[in-house]
């Protein structure tokens, strides 16, 4: 369908697409395997990685991190691409996606990687000479380098996203049975949250209870906890589409289950017999809300060098005292799973334990109900709907039945169990984020008129609408393969770790994309896609920051 005059083109994808971008993964394997060899080098000590050589080598490990995070992007959209190619559904919008995106990744590749806004990394930066460069130049990547990513591919792809509104942009290459649990969710947020969001962003409001009972009522709270245990027993992959639709509609929405889903986890993979029975019906019937207490003011991400203490008493309970900060959803939760040092005269992860400790529901009056544990509100740019709080511990009491799996010095342990499920959840939650910010950047590039024409039909507007679509899709094909794995029962931290790593930042380019479509009124507060900007801007921080997670990925590969 042509508009305003649009001249409508014949399509611009590439002869032969499917075998074109099998070919290429070939040379970017062998890049990444260079790649590998050459910070191997850089960090090797004695036969082991060093952890003071990776730091020092910070930017040629972290390069390589992302570099294998855009092999492994490429290799999930070529399954995506081959999944629906057999399947007869692979459209014309799907061969423009899938093409612009390897277009785009092996140009990044070979000239620089985009590690945020203001960092690039190239390929010298991890060591590679110009001869081990060579490698890439393979014919099927230099063909989807200088015909894949064209203003021609970019303008077809928006005037079919123009045909197709109110959805995601591209199968999503998941069963029916997914797909209707994201029709579910999506009616709920274009109903319930949308309408509202944009106001409890505005007023710094907490989302209503109301909203809570709701999507307790709709089994969000239980969603993968087992089915003995009061939950849905769904997959993660299920997960995933539910924060995604959600936090489409508000971050803070999508977010409310986080909580849950990791104290669930904790307790599920660490905790006893009887902890499992007192908490998860709880926990999955949304009756108990939980918040994560974890961070400290001096600590950040060093989660091993925290101060918090927990001594026993005379009579077996707990005494907590020390201070916490960036606690979300504190105030009017029931239970938070806090990690505190109990083993005497130790100084990193070691001698740290996990405990559930009971409070009672604050109100928006009193936050603070029980003795021993003040605090007061952290004021945030966004992700604003379960405010952020400081907690002070002072002889703060905790059950002695309440230390998780009732051992002392599990506690790091038992929270990095927790990690694959958080990230993949984040990484969804980015999704949602930016599909929110492409929403509002298509709608109003349709309504808002410039020199006679919308800014739909000026292709530097487009082509921001185009590649948010495609790397939209690149984040979820990635964010879903790592579920899969989880619910396989594989180890998945490091593509959860990616899928995250990813995701917040096309999230924040999404939305950073959609706000400069909007011109000067995105920088006016009532404009939805203001909020959206500030909510993107989090997902590169919370639940491990960009820095942080690309130092993980890259201790993982080289180890």
């Amino acid at each position: 369908m042509a508009h305003d005059g649009q001249m409508q083109m014949t399509t611009p994808v590439l002869a032969g697409l499917i075998d074109l971008t099998r070919e290429a993964l070939a040379p970017v394997d062998d890049i990444t395997d260079r790649a590998k060899a050459a910070v191997t080098a850089m960090v090797t000590e004695n036969g082991r990685v060093s952890g003071a050589l990776v730091d020092a080598h910070q930017t040629a490990a972290h390069g390589y991190a992302w570099l294998a995070t855009y092999a492994e992007s490429l290799r999930q959209m070529q399954a995506w691409a081959e999944k629906l190619e057999a399947e007869g559904t692979f459209g014309e919008m799907e061969k423009l996606i899938h093409q612009i995106a390897f277009g785009e990744y092996l140009w990044q590749i070979f000239g620089g990687m985009q590690m945020n806004q203001g960092e690039v990394v190239r390929l010298q930066d991890i060591g590679l000479s110009q001869e081990d460069q060579r490698a890439l130049m393979a014919p099927a990547v230099m063909t989807l380098c200088n015909s894949g990513n064209t203003q021609d591919a970019r303008l077809r792809l928006v005037e079919l996203m123009q045909e197709q509104q109110n959805t995601i942009v591209g199968r999503s290459g998941l069963e029916e049975e997914l797909e209707m649990i994201r029709e579910q969710f999506r009616r709920y947020s274009l109903e319930k949250v949308e309408p509202h969001a944009h106001e409890w962003h505005l007023k710094d409001e907490l989302i209503p209870m109301e909203t809570i009972e709701e999507l307790s009522e709709m089994g969000v709270f239980g969603l993968t906890i087992p089915e003995e245990h009061g939950g849905l027993g769904l997959s993660k992959a299920s997960m995933c589409v539910v924060s995604e639709e959600l936090s489409r509609g508000y971050i803070g929405v999508g977010s409310l289950a986080t909580r849950s889903e990791i104290a669930a986890e904790l307790i599920l993979c660490g905790g006893t017999d009887e902890q499992k029975e007192k908490w998860l019906p709880g926990l999955a019937s949304g009756e108990i809300l939980p918040t994560a207490v974890f961070t400290e003011p001096n600590t950040g991400s060093d989660l091993g060098a925290l101060k918090t203490r927990a001594k026993q008493d005379e009579n077996g309970d707990w005494v907590l005292n020390g201070n916490k900060t960036w606690i979300t959803h504190a105030a009017r939760t029931h239970v938070m799973t806090v990690l505190a040092r109990t083993v005497p005269d130790t100084d990193d992860y070691r001698g740290l334990s996990m405990f559930l400790a009971e409070k009672t529901p604050g109100t928006d009056e009193e936050p603070w109900q029980d003795e021993g544990i003040s605090g007061g509100e952290i004021e945030v740019l966004g992700y604003r709907g379960m405010k952020e709080y400081t907690l002070n511990f002072d002889d703060f009491k905790v059950k002695g039945e309440n230390l998780l799996g009732g051992e002392e010095g599990k506690g790091f342990k038992q929270l990095m169990e927790t990690f694959e499920s958080a990230r993949i959840q984040t990484a969804a939650r980015a999704v949602g984020v930016a599909q929110s910010a492409l929403d509002e950047g298509m709608k109003y590039a349709l309504d808002r008129q410039a020199f006679g024409k919308s800014l739909v039909n000026f292709p530097r507007v487009a082509s921001k609408l185009a590649m948010m679509a495609v790397e939209i899709m690149v984040a979820r094909q990635l964010t879903y393969f790592s579920a899969v794995e989880k619910d396989e029962g594989r180890r998945c931290d490091l593509e959860a770790g990616m899928a995250k790593l990813l995701g917040a930042r096309v999230a924040w380019a999404a939305a950073d994309n959609a706000l400069q479509i909007h011109g000067g009124n995105g920088f006016a507060l009532e404009y939805k896609i203001s909020r959206i900007l500030c909510d993107a801007r989090i997902l590169n921080i919370f639940e491990g920051a960009a820095e942080i997670q690309a130092q993980v990925i890259a201790r993982r590969l080289l180890a």
